[in-house]
Protein backbone atom coordinates (compact mmCIF):
# COMPACT_ATOMS: atom_id res chain seq x y z
CA UNK A 1 0.00 0.00 0.00
CA UNK A 2 1.36 3.18 -1.03
CA UNK A 3 2.30 5.59 1.92
CA UNK A 4 0.93 9.32 1.07
CA UNK A 5 2.89 12.36 2.68
CA UNK A 6 0.59 14.18 5.34
CA UNK A 7 -1.68 11.21 6.12
CA UNK A 8 -2.00 10.66 9.60
CA UNK A 9 -2.46 6.91 8.85
CA UNK A 10 -2.58 4.97 5.94
CA UNK A 11 -6.24 4.20 4.85
CA UNK A 12 -7.35 0.05 5.61
CA UNK A 13 -4.91 -0.22 8.19
CA UNK A 14 -5.95 -1.12 11.77
CA UNK A 15 -5.04 3.00 13.02
CA UNK A 16 -7.78 4.06 10.06
CA UNK A 17 -10.51 1.77 11.15
CA UNK A 18 -9.89 3.12 15.05
CA UNK A 19 -9.55 6.61 13.76
CA UNK A 20 -13.11 6.04 11.71
CA UNK A 21 -14.76 4.56 14.99
CA UNK A 22 -13.64 7.92 17.30
CA UNK A 23 -14.53 9.56 14.79
CA UNK A 24 -18.39 8.03 14.49
CA UNK A 25 -18.26 7.99 18.08
CA UNK A 26 -17.66 12.07 18.21
CA UNK A 27 -19.67 13.14 15.89
CA UNK A 28 -23.08 10.74 16.64
CA UNK A 29 -22.62 11.24 20.41
CA UNK A 30 -22.26 15.13 19.87
CA UNK A 31 -24.92 15.60 17.20
CA UNK A 32 -27.41 13.44 19.01
CA UNK A 33 -26.70 15.37 22.10
CA UNK A 34 -27.85 18.46 20.29
CA UNK A 35 -30.82 17.42 19.17
CA UNK A 36 -32.57 16.38 22.68
CA UNK A 37 -35.19 18.21 23.09
CA UNK A 38 -36.50 17.38 19.60
CA UNK A 39 -36.17 13.28 20.46
CA UNK A 40 -37.97 14.21 23.92
CA UNK A 41 -40.68 15.80 21.94
CA UNK A 42 -40.76 12.63 19.09
CA UNK A 43 -40.86 10.01 21.77
CA UNK A 44 -43.97 11.26 23.54
CA UNK A 45 -45.66 11.98 20.75
CA UNK A 46 -45.16 8.14 19.59
CA UNK A 47 -46.42 7.20 22.83
CA UNK A 48 -49.20 9.37 23.62
CA UNK A 49 -50.35 10.95 20.68
CA UNK A 50 -53.64 12.47 21.61
CA UNK A 51 -51.48 14.99 24.18
CA UNK A 52 -48.67 15.59 21.72
CA UNK A 53 -50.54 15.94 18.57
CA UNK A 54 -48.42 18.79 17.17
CA UNK A 55 -44.71 20.02 17.47
CA UNK A 56 -45.26 23.19 18.65
CA UNK A 57 -48.02 22.22 21.20
CA UNK A 58 -45.99 19.31 22.44
CA UNK A 59 -43.16 21.86 23.36
CA UNK A 60 -45.31 24.16 25.44
CA UNK A 61 -46.99 21.23 26.86
CA UNK A 62 -43.91 19.49 28.44
CA UNK A 63 -42.50 23.14 29.12
CA UNK A 64 -45.88 24.02 31.06
CA UNK A 65 -46.01 20.81 32.99
CA UNK A 66 -42.28 19.34 33.65
CA UNK A 67 -40.15 22.44 32.91
CA UNK A 68 -37.70 23.50 30.84
CA UNK A 69 -35.28 20.76 32.19
CA UNK A 70 -37.91 17.78 30.88
CA UNK A 71 -36.66 18.42 26.98
CA UNK A 72 -32.88 17.39 28.04
CA UNK A 73 -34.40 14.35 29.90
CA UNK A 74 -32.24 10.78 28.38
CA UNK A 75 -29.41 13.27 27.24
CA UNK A 76 -27.10 10.94 28.46
CA UNK A 77 -28.28 8.36 26.85
CA UNK A 78 -28.26 10.26 23.64
CA UNK A 79 -24.43 11.31 24.13
CA UNK A 80 -23.26 8.05 25.66
CA UNK A 81 -25.62 5.58 23.97
CA UNK A 82 -25.69 7.26 19.97
CA UNK A 83 -21.72 7.67 20.54
CA UNK A 84 -20.97 3.82 21.08
CA UNK A 85 -23.67 3.09 18.32
CA UNK A 86 -22.09 5.85 15.85
CA UNK A 87 -18.65 4.12 16.60
CA UNK A 88 -20.01 0.84 15.95
CA UNK A 89 -21.33 1.98 12.45
CA UNK A 90 -18.68 4.31 10.84
CA UNK A 91 -15.81 2.19 11.94
CA UNK A 92 -17.52 -1.47 10.73
CA UNK A 93 -18.86 0.00 7.65
CA UNK A 94 -15.35 0.95 7.11
CA UNK A 95 -14.19 -2.46 7.16
CA UNK A 96 -16.90 -4.17 5.62
CA UNK A 97 -16.69 -2.22 2.80
CA UNK A 98 -13.04 -3.28 2.33
CA UNK A 99 -13.57 -6.90 3.20
CA UNK A 100 -16.87 -7.64 1.31
CA UNK A 101 -15.41 -5.42 -1.67
CA UNK A 102 -12.46 -8.09 -1.79
CA UNK A 103 -14.56 -11.13 -0.86
CA UNK A 104 -17.21 -10.02 -3.35
CA UNK A 105 -15.62 -8.63 -6.66
CA UNK A 106 -17.90 -9.30 -9.21
CA UNK A 107 -20.98 -8.06 -7.58
CA UNK A 108 -21.86 -4.36 -8.32
CA UNK A 109 -21.39 -1.88 -5.78
CA UNK A 110 -24.86 -1.63 -4.31
CA UNK A 111 -24.97 -5.15 -2.93
CA UNK A 112 -21.85 -4.24 -0.80
CA UNK A 113 -23.20 -0.93 0.10
CA UNK A 114 -26.46 -2.86 1.77
CA UNK A 115 -24.47 -5.92 3.31
CA UNK A 116 -21.83 -3.34 5.07
CA UNK A 117 -24.18 -1.33 6.48
CA UNK A 118 -26.22 -3.92 7.35
CA UNK A 119 -23.36 -5.97 8.94
CA UNK A 120 -22.20 -2.87 10.48
CA UNK A 121 -25.46 -2.13 11.72
CA UNK A 122 -26.52 -5.10 13.81
CA UNK A 123 -23.30 -5.09 16.06
CA UNK A 124 -23.90 -1.16 16.48
CA UNK A 125 -27.58 -1.76 18.01
CA UNK A 126 -26.45 -4.43 19.95
CA UNK A 127 -24.10 -1.50 21.62
CA UNK A 128 -27.06 0.80 21.40
CA UNK A 129 -29.86 -1.07 22.79
CA UNK A 130 -29.12 -0.58 26.82
CA UNK A 131 -28.78 2.85 26.22
CA UNK A 132 -32.01 3.15 24.31
CA UNK A 133 -33.70 1.23 26.62
CA UNK A 134 -32.87 3.79 29.78
CA UNK A 135 -33.63 6.72 27.49
CA UNK A 136 -36.78 5.88 26.52
CA UNK A 137 -38.42 6.08 30.03
CA UNK A 138 -36.49 8.62 31.48
CA UNK A 139 -37.89 10.54 28.86
CA UNK A 140 -41.64 9.52 29.11
CA UNK A 141 -41.86 8.20 32.56
CA UNK A 142 -40.61 11.37 34.63
CA UNK A 143 -40.09 9.48 37.79
CA UNK A 144 -38.28 6.41 36.45
CA UNK A 145 -34.92 7.98 36.80
CA UNK A 146 -32.78 10.67 36.30
CA UNK A 147 -30.28 9.31 33.57
CA UNK A 148 -27.97 6.17 32.85
CA UNK A 149 -26.43 6.12 36.22
CA UNK A 150 -29.28 5.49 38.17
CA UNK A 151 -31.64 4.10 35.35
CA UNK A 152 -29.27 1.22 34.82
CA UNK A 153 -29.71 -0.42 37.85
CA UNK A 154 -33.07 0.45 38.32
CA UNK A 155 -34.26 -1.31 34.54
CA UNK A 156 -32.03 -4.33 35.79
CA UNK A 157 -33.68 -4.62 39.26
CA UNK A 158 -37.28 -4.39 37.60
CA UNK A 159 -36.76 -6.58 34.27
CA UNK A 160 -33.51 -8.11 34.25
CA UNK A 161 -31.74 -8.29 31.66
CA UNK A 162 -33.94 -8.97 28.97
CA UNK A 163 -35.36 -5.29 29.72
CA UNK A 164 -32.02 -3.86 28.23
CA UNK A 165 -32.72 -5.89 24.94
CA UNK A 166 -36.42 -5.98 25.09
CA UNK A 167 -36.46 -3.96 21.77
CA UNK A 168 -33.57 -4.92 19.82
CA UNK A 169 -35.85 -6.64 17.32
CA UNK A 170 -37.76 -3.63 16.52
CA UNK A 171 -34.39 -1.58 16.72
CA UNK A 172 -32.93 -3.71 14.16
CA UNK A 173 -35.87 -3.15 11.99
CA UNK A 174 -35.87 0.54 12.36
CA UNK A 175 -32.21 1.00 12.09
CA UNK A 176 -31.36 -1.98 9.55
CA UNK A 177 -33.27 -0.55 6.65
CA UNK A 178 -32.50 2.80 7.59
CA UNK A 179 -28.71 2.30 7.66
CA UNK A 180 -28.79 0.28 4.53
CA UNK A 181 -30.61 2.89 2.77
CA UNK A 182 -28.43 5.59 4.16
CA UNK A 183 -25.48 4.59 3.58
CA UNK A 184 -26.42 2.90 -0.01
CA UNK A 185 -27.76 6.54 -0.71
CA UNK A 186 -25.16 8.32 0.48
CA UNK A 187 -22.75 6.64 -2.21
CA UNK A 188 -24.41 6.72 -4.96
CA UNK A 189 -25.42 10.61 -4.17
CA UNK A 190 -21.49 11.65 -3.78
CA UNK A 191 -21.08 9.77 -7.35
CA UNK A 192 -23.72 11.59 -9.28
CA UNK A 193 -22.74 15.14 -7.47
CA UNK A 194 -19.21 14.71 -8.43
CA UNK A 195 -19.90 13.18 -12.22
CA UNK A 196 -23.52 14.53 -13.24
CA UNK A 197 -23.47 18.02 -11.25
CA UNK A 198 -19.35 19.08 -10.38
CA UNK A 199 -17.92 17.10 -13.69
CA UNK A 200 -14.51 16.66 -11.91
CA UNK A 201 -13.29 14.06 -9.78
CA UNK A 202 -13.08 14.28 -5.82
CA UNK A 203 -9.20 14.64 -5.71
CA UNK A 204 -9.22 17.57 -8.26
CA UNK A 205 -11.57 19.18 -5.49
CA UNK A 206 -10.64 21.31 -2.83
CA UNK A 207 -11.10 20.55 1.09
CA UNK A 208 -14.21 22.63 1.02
CA UNK A 209 -15.67 21.49 -1.86
CA UNK A 210 -15.49 18.11 -0.79
CA UNK A 211 -17.01 18.88 2.60
CA UNK A 212 -19.99 20.16 0.47
CA UNK A 213 -20.65 17.06 -1.55
CA UNK A 214 -20.83 15.10 1.83
CA UNK A 215 -23.33 17.48 3.45
CA UNK A 216 -25.44 17.38 0.10
CA UNK A 217 -25.04 13.64 0.00
CA UNK A 218 -26.11 13.12 3.30
CA UNK A 219 -29.28 15.02 4.06
CA UNK A 220 -30.93 13.04 0.95
CA UNK A 221 -29.36 9.61 3.00
CA UNK A 222 -30.81 11.06 5.88
CA UNK A 223 -34.67 12.10 4.44
CA UNK A 224 -34.62 8.80 2.44
CA UNK A 225 -34.09 6.58 5.26
CA UNK A 226 -36.58 8.19 7.60
CA UNK A 227 -39.36 7.45 6.05
CA UNK A 228 -38.65 3.75 5.10
CA UNK A 229 -37.52 3.47 9.11
CA UNK A 230 -40.72 5.44 10.59
CA UNK A 231 -43.15 2.53 11.67
CA UNK A 232 -40.12 0.29 13.60
CA UNK A 233 -39.34 3.65 15.29
CA UNK A 234 -42.76 3.73 16.71
CA UNK A 235 -43.38 -0.07 17.47
CA UNK A 236 -39.76 0.52 19.47
CA UNK A 237 -41.42 3.04 21.67
CA UNK A 238 -44.50 1.42 21.80
CA UNK A 239 -42.64 -1.48 23.50
CA UNK A 240 -40.37 0.63 25.71
CA UNK A 241 -43.33 1.98 27.45
CA UNK A 242 -45.07 -0.95 27.58
CA UNK A 243 -47.71 0.07 25.18
CA UNK A 244 -47.58 -3.22 24.36
CA UNK A 245 -46.67 -6.62 25.08
CA UNK A 246 -45.33 -7.85 21.10
CA UNK A 247 -45.01 -6.38 17.63
CA UNK A 248 -47.88 -7.51 16.31
CA UNK A 249 -49.59 -5.98 19.32
CA UNK A 250 -47.79 -2.55 18.79
CA UNK A 251 -48.83 -2.80 14.96
CA UNK A 252 -52.33 -3.40 16.16
CA UNK A 253 -52.57 -0.49 18.61
CA UNK A 254 -50.83 1.95 16.61
CA UNK A 255 -52.85 1.01 12.84
CA UNK A 256 -50.96 0.33 9.39
CA UNK A 257 -51.77 4.47 8.81
CA UNK A 258 -50.21 5.48 11.86
CA UNK A 259 -47.24 3.58 11.53
CA UNK A 260 -45.88 5.37 8.42
CA UNK A 261 -47.76 8.69 9.84
CA UNK A 262 -46.85 9.30 12.93
CA UNK A 263 -44.38 11.89 14.03
CA UNK A 264 -43.07 11.41 11.02
CA UNK A 265 -42.66 15.57 10.73
CA UNK A 266 -40.73 15.34 13.55
CA UNK A 267 -38.48 13.05 12.94
CA UNK A 268 -37.61 14.42 9.23
CA UNK A 269 -36.52 17.53 10.99
CA UNK A 270 -35.12 15.49 13.34
CA UNK A 271 -32.69 13.36 11.09
CA UNK A 272 -32.23 15.02 8.47
CA UNK A 273 -30.25 17.57 9.87
CA UNK A 274 -28.37 15.32 12.76
CA UNK A 275 -27.31 12.69 9.63
CA UNK A 276 -25.67 15.82 8.00
CA UNK A 277 -24.20 17.20 10.60
CA UNK A 278 -22.75 13.96 11.26
CA UNK A 279 -21.15 12.87 7.58
CA UNK A 280 -19.59 16.42 8.40
CA UNK A 281 -18.05 16.33 11.62
CA UNK A 282 -16.55 12.77 10.39
CA UNK A 283 -15.87 13.61 7.09
CA UNK A 284 -14.10 16.68 8.81
CA UNK A 285 -11.78 15.07 11.36
CA UNK A 286 -11.25 12.24 8.21
CA UNK A 287 -9.79 14.72 5.94
CA UNK A 288 -8.03 16.59 8.97
CA UNK A 289 -6.14 13.19 9.12
CA UNK A 290 -4.91 13.82 5.42
CA UNK A 291 -7.64 11.55 4.47
CA UNK A 292 -9.96 11.61 1.58
CA UNK A 293 -14.00 12.32 2.68
CA UNK A 294 -15.97 9.49 2.20
CA UNK A 295 -18.27 7.98 -0.88
CA UNK A 296 -15.93 6.54 -4.09
CA UNK A 297 -14.36 4.01 -1.96
CA UNK A 298 -14.58 1.04 -4.76
CA UNK A 299 -12.30 3.07 -6.79
CA UNK A 300 -9.34 3.54 -4.08
CA UNK A 301 -10.46 -0.04 -3.25
CA UNK A 302 -9.57 -1.19 -6.63
CA UNK A 303 -6.07 1.21 -6.42
CA UNK A 304 -5.54 -0.81 -3.15
CA UNK A 305 -5.76 -4.34 -4.78
CA UNK A 306 -3.97 -3.38 -7.95
CA UNK A 307 -1.25 -2.48 -6.18
CA UNK A 308 -1.30 -5.30 -3.13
Amino acid sequence: MRKVEGRLCEEFSPAYYGLCTVGGMLSAGTTHLAITPLDVLKVNMQVNPIKYNKMASGFSILWKEQGPSSLWRGWSGKLFGYGVQGGCRFGLYEYFKKLYSDVLKDHNRSTIFFLSSASAQVFADVALCPFEAVKVRVQTQPYFAKGLVDGFPKLYATEGLAGFYKGLFPLWGRNLPFSMIMFTTFEHSVDLIYHKVMQRRKEDCSRAQQLGVTCLAAYAAGAVGTVISNPADNIVSSLYNKKADNVMQAVKNIGLVNLFTRSLPVRITLVGPVVTLQWFFYDTIKVLCGLPSSGGLTRRLEEANLSA
